[in-house]
């Protein structure tokens, strides 16, 4: 007989060093999952990306068993990285009021990211992105930066 999936649910959590404490807790805890289970194997396959938000998508089983996908970490951050931007944290899923936001609109006008660093985000990227090929990848990367006020070179 096969499993039976209960549900999905999707956080981000910092690469090895999740912890039971909130968000993590509570979303896997309403499901019955095995927190501590979940936190160690999660810090165990993502040691190599220490401290930067990773997405993960958690399947719940009806047995209470879980798998998890751990995806590319957001295209706004390895741009940030890529041109020098400090990166802030931000309060659990807190979300600004819309004039907050478009205040924020563009707020990193006077960067510059190259054509070569699009493309070697668009390559980690890839897997996750609904693009046929690595260019095509490289414009969706590309229409992310400028969204976010960075100059697009070449």
């Amino acid at each position: 007989m096969a499993k039976q999936v209960t549900a999905q649910i999707k956080l981000q959590c910092p690469g090895g060093q999740a912890t039971p404490a909130p968000p993590v807790g509570p979303a896997l805890g309403a499901h019955g999952v095995n927190i501590g289970m979940f936190v160690k194997q999660f810090n165990d396959r993502t040691a190599d990306n220490k401290g930067m938000m990773l997405p993960v998508v958690i399947t719940v089983y009806s047995d209470r068993s879980f798998e998890f996908a751990i995806k590319s970490p957001p295209a706004a951050i390895l741009l940030k990285q890529a041109v020098g931007i400090p990166i802030e944290k931000k309060k659990g899923g807190e979300l600004l009021p819309a004039e907050e936001k478009a205040k924020k609109t563009g707020k990193y006008k006077g960067f510059k990211v190259s054509q070569k660093q699009l493309l070697e985000i668009a390559a980690k990227k890839q897997k996750d992105l609904n693009a046929r090929d690595l260019d095509h990848a490289a414009r969706i990367i590309a229409g992310t930066a400028r969204s976010m006020g960075l100059t697009v070179e070449g």
